[in-house]
């Protein structure tokens, strides 16, 4: 129920943080009634997340900077009342759950708020078992909350904000770090405590079709600081404003567009489950027909082998339990299950950091299992999920050489080859850059470089995308797209990103519970109900179109639009 009075109020609001020139936010106005869920979507460095940092006092209290105009939350001004006096307000969920933690075990971290406040403890021991109970997190109250799952860890950084009553909840990226399936369950989550507990909700997030598989009230969408559209998801998505603005489309919608229908929002377009799909049928049938599907081109040659692995860390359970699968020269492989699957494991077992309990890895027909680390580096590289976890020197080019200065290579024949592949990476005008200087993005791109100039058979990439707006998703994938086509290169994702799984790689490695599931095309997987519940992936929603349509071969029409979409890029 909408209230006339707004619980959040920006009136004319504008912030410059301090070591910058230009103001981050720029003149916001904005109202979020009680009882709404606001979506706050929008490029990196739109002003999203210093928006989030008002409404929970981190601005001006913790991040420095000049402010201008008038906030109220709850009728408090949030400067006055301080980080501590707002967190009463507002609970915030980092994207980061990991940093939220404080105590030992799940029932000391929920009641941590409740201890500073110096609740009773006979009222404290029933608050903790009342939102134990909500987020389903009995069995787990005596569990240090680090060991927990992704989805887990959500429920119990969620808990110790709901633990203090608060009014407004702030989630900053909730999908982030989430296999699809328990993205999907977080927003269910979200949606059940916002009815059930009467809150409102603002959500950051780059992943808009996954939102909105529950229903949102409005769609903030911001760029360069400023807010440009403030929409009902039914109008928004019957506009091009999303891609004008480098945000990704919910796939249905991107797919009934290519097919030239003419979106209104009386169809509700918000969710395709409930869309009307009538008016639009005949065009998406007609589309389909037409739409051409290249075969594609395969190579016989098998580069790597894997056969019967198995592994566990503590004999107990068996992490990888006799896999087997092969990958031909010049693939893009996607590897995917939901965390705790064993696709680090499966990894790590095929770069040499663990070894094998059983099973035969063969790299080019030869068994690789007397070769050290450093002998496989030379031949398999692998690029971590977050590029500060690999850079280790502070220049650009001193950093991209390291590996081949260590292999004792002369000095001339390591500046021609550094500066072949940043030329590659499209680095080469910042070779004498700092790598403090440059985006994160970049950085990846920088620690790609650093592998691929030590010119290994197999790249193997742990969530490339992760965490990244759709153009730097988009510029990272294109990069390495285009380095597939100029090295003789084959490659493997670990990712969550269904979209990238589909859009990019010739096939799919799904693995869960340590075993190999399916290992078929993107489409087919994406399309197979079983496969995707039990490996908790999500159903494209070009299934669901498809269906709605009428067209059989559901896996086919995902094909085709997907290959229609490329072309179109």
């Amino acid at each position: 129920m909408v209230e006339n009075a707004p619980i959040i109020e920006f009136s004319d609001v504008s912030f410059k943080y301090r070591a910058q020139q230009e103001p981050t936010l720029k003149n916001i106005n904005l109202k979020i009634y009680p009882g709404e869920k606001i979506l706050i979507a929008g490029q990196s460095g739109s002003g999203k997340s210093t928006l989030a940092h008002c409404l929970n006092a981190l601005i001006p209290c913790s991040y420095a900077g000049d402010m201008s105009g008038t906030l109220r939350v709850c009728g408090e001004e949030p400067n006055k009342l301080g980080v501590f006096g707002m967190s009463q307000i507002v609970g915030t969920v980092l994207q980061d759950t990991d940093g939220q933690f404080i105590a030992l075990t799940v029932a000391e971290d929920l009641a941590f708020a409740l201890e500073n406040d110096n609740v009773p403890q006979e009222e404290m021991f029933q608050k903790v078992d009342e939102v134990s109970e909500k987020l389903e997190l009995k069995p787990f109250l005596g569990n240090a909350p680090g060991a927990l799952s992704g989805g887990q860890k959500q429920r119990v950084s969620l808990g110790g904000v709901m633990a203090c009553d608060v009014k407004i909840l702030l989630f900053d990226e909730p999908l982030a770090n989430l296999d699809p399936a328990t993205g999907k369950k977080t927003i269910s989550l979200i949606d059940d405590i916002m009815h059930n507990e009467d809150m409102t909700v603002v959500i950051i997030e780059h992943r808009l079709e996954d939102v909105l598989y529950k229903d949102v009230d409005r769609v903030i969408l911001m760029d360069g600081g400023r807010i440009i559209a403030d929409m009902h998801p039914d109008e928004l998505l019957c506009s091009d404003v999303l891609t004008e603005n480098g945000i990704r489309e919910p796939l249905y919608i991107s797919a009934l567009k290519a097919a030239g229908a003419k979106l209104s929002p009386d169809t509700h377009p918000q969710h395709i489950e409930a869309m009307d799909i009538a008016p639009y049928k005949d065009a998406v049938k007609k589309w389909y027909h037409e739409a051409k599907f290249p075969a594609s081109e395969k190579n016989s040659e098998t580069l790597l082998e894997v056969s019967h692995l198995k592994y566990s860390y503590d004999e107990s359970r068996q992490v990888i339990d006799d896999v087997s699968f092969e990958i031909k020269k010049g693939e893009m492989i996607s590897l995917v299950g939901k965390n705790g699957a064993g696709k680090s494991t499966l990894a790590s077992l095929i770069c040499g950091f663990n070894k094998p309990d059983g099973g035969v890895i063969k790299l080019s027909g030869e068994d690789i299992a007397d070769l050290s680390i450093k002998q496989r580096g030379e031949k398999i590289g692998y690029v971590m999920q977050s590029p500060n976890q690999m850079i280790s020197k502070p220049m650009i080019f001193d950093e991209v050489s390291l590996g081949l200065a260590s292999r004792g290579v002369p000095e001339d024949e390591i500046k021609e080859k550094v500066n072949e592949i940043l030329k590659i990476c499209g680095l080469y005008p910042f070779r004498n850059w700092p790598v403090s200087a440059l985006s994160f993005g970049q950085k990846k791109r920088v620690s790609i470089a650093s592998i691929l100039v030590m010119e290994p058979e197999l790249l193997i990439l742990d969530e490339p995308t992760a965490g990244q707006d759709y153009r730097h998703y988009t510029e990272i994938m294109e990069f390495i797209h285009e380095i597939r086509k100029k090295m003789p290169i084959t490659i493997m994702m670990i990712t969550h990103d269904m979209h990238l799984m589909l859009e990019y790689t010739d096939r799919a490695l799904v693995l869960t519970d340590g075993k190999l599931l399916m290992n078929a095309s993107p489409a087919e997987v994406l399309t197979d109900n079983d496969v995707c519940d039990r490996a908790y992936l999500k159903r494209t929603s070009l299934y669901d179109l498809s269906v709605k349509c009428g067209i059989d071969d559901a896996s086919e029409f995902a094909a085709r639009f997907i290959e229609d979409e490329r072309r179109r890029k």
